[in-house]
């Protein structure tokens, strides 16, 4: 805090005491770390731009031996496009599902409804419990329409609302934002919701955010990610994961997306040095990671792997304790990629999945039409509004939340319906890892039963 008087500058300390945020003036910043910072705008989006510095900085010494890692003041970051969308001009999209539609929406014949999500994964009404909340966070341009949440609602019979905004909104569609919103509130209607927005992709912003709040959200789902590698740097990735260690100690629980590229992740495998790109943070231990998945057939039941969820081996984390006999039954079981391709030391991922694939994508309101959107961002939300149920269960006997999943999932993996059939290879031309029985890193321990877990979390102490 001393170095920052000494430029005139004041800090904010947050909830852990382990982060300092400042306000800086540009020509202030340049001096303090020895570096030239740039305005960079984005070609695509002029509306997003940012400040980084265009060369290395550096810290004096007597600072930097006190300072891990200098966030967001290096690289820009991935600007994320929009989910898979199916429309066609007649504007209705019509997906393969044979079962009956439950929206007053001729457009979402045959794809994911809330009717459908509650009939597979075994979702029963809950009254609200006094406490309880969940959000969704949005990032880069990312706002939502209250009108189309507002048709979905009357057309699928849901009760969507959102209950709070953190970081503001504007009355435009965006499709990973009603997405999030429209299926986190039709698989738990009861639960408030707040929508966490920030104009910027920052992770360590995003969570540092989260956690200073002082009465926080307890379920957070984030349908965002990049591959490892597109992180600042690791102490980036491991200044991240410390946080979200922290939050989870604190009663949250905080489910990531885990990618819609396969294996080879948003990089690609590469042509001459081939390797797999592991996500960030779903490959994180102290996230829950989301795959996605399809219909085995056109009718609602069995389910198999959607061939570019994504899955598989952390770089960064080694297999934690936690999924230790996990990890090791699939290595002696499956028939394994090359093992150059993949790290054998390191933390497996997702940890489980819900539907998500472009067989039957999620039927969603987007300026006032019924689209198709498919992808595991379709698979977070949905996840983390039936732990938001769970939840419920235990905040109305007076006990704490869930918090960290992960230990929980696995000590309980028989409350999820196993996926055994299917790869997230992506590609004819990569090999996946296949699904098999038990925990496997392209559906985790499978998808969701409600029930069964239900009856779980009640008898917890």
């Amino acid at each position: 805090m001393n170095f920052l008087k000494n430029y005139g500058i004041s800090g904010e300390v947050n909830h852990n005491s382990d982060i300092i945020e400042a306000h800086v003036d540009v020509k202030v910043a340049e001096k303090m770390f020895n570096t030239n910072i740039m305005l960079f705008v984005n070609k695509i989006y002029p509306g997003m731009y940012l400040y980084r510095a265009y060369g290395p900085y550096s810290l004096p010494k007597s600072v930097a031996d006190c300072v891990h890692v200098i966030g967001d003041l290096v690289l820009l970051p991935y600007i994320r496009h929009d989910p898979k969308i199916s429309i066609n001009k007649e504007k209705s999209i019509f997906g393969r599902g044979a079962w009956e539609n439950d929206c007053d929406l001729p457009s979402c014949t045959g794809l994911v409804t809330p009717g459908v999500l509650k009939k597979r994964y075994h979702i029963s009404e809950k009254n609200p419990v006094k406490g309880n909340s969940m959000a969704v966070a949005e990032f880069q341009g990312q706002y939502f329409d209250h009108r189309d949440i507002g048709k979905f609602s009357s057309a699928c019979h849901v009760n969507v609302t959102v209950e709070k905004e953190t970081g503001g909104d504007e009355e435009k569609a965006g499709m990973e934002s009603l997405l999030d919103i429209e299926y986190i509130k039709a698989v738990a209607p009861e639960i408030p919701l707040n929508v966490v927005y920030s104009g910027q992709y920052s992770l360590l912003a995003w969570v540092r955010g989260i956690s200073n709040q002082p009465k926080p959200d307890w379920v957070h789902s984030v349908s965002y990610g990049n591959d490892e590698n597109q992180q600042i740097s690791s102490a980036y990735v491991f200044a991240v994961n410390v946080q979200l260690m922290k939050a989870g100690t604190r009663g949250l629980s905080i489910l990531f997306a885990s990618g819609d590229q396969g294996v080879c992740g948003r990089e690609g495998c590469g042509f001459i040095m081939r390797r797999y790109r592991p996500d960030f943070p779903a490959a994180s231990p102290y996230v829950t990671a989301v795959g996605g998945t399809d219909f085995s057939t056109n009718d609602i039941g069995e389910e198999k792997v959607w061939s570019c969820t994504g899955g598989g081996f952390s770089n960064h984390f080694p297999i934690p304790e936690f999924q230790k006999q996990a990890v090791e039954n699939y290595k002696k079981s499956a028939s394994l990629p090359r093992a150059h391709l993949w790290n054998a030391t390191g933390r497996g991922y997702p940890d489980i999945s819900a539907l998500g694939g472009t067989k039957t994508p999620y039927c969603v309101v987007v300026h006032g039409l019924g689209v198709g959107i498919a992808g595991t961002s379709a698979s977070c939300p949905v996840a983390a509004g039936i732990f938001a149920k769970l939840n419920g269960i235990r905040l109305s006997k007076g006990k704490s939340p869930l918090g960290w999943l992960n230990p929980f999932i696995y000590q309980h993996a028989d409350a999820f319906q196993d996926v055994t059939i299917g790869s997230n290879g992506c590609s004819p031309f990569v090999k996946g890892f296949e699904a098999i029985s038990g925990w496997d890193p392209s559906s985790g321990v499978g998808t969701p039963d409600f029930d069964k877990l239900a009856s779980i979390v009640a008898a917890l102490s």
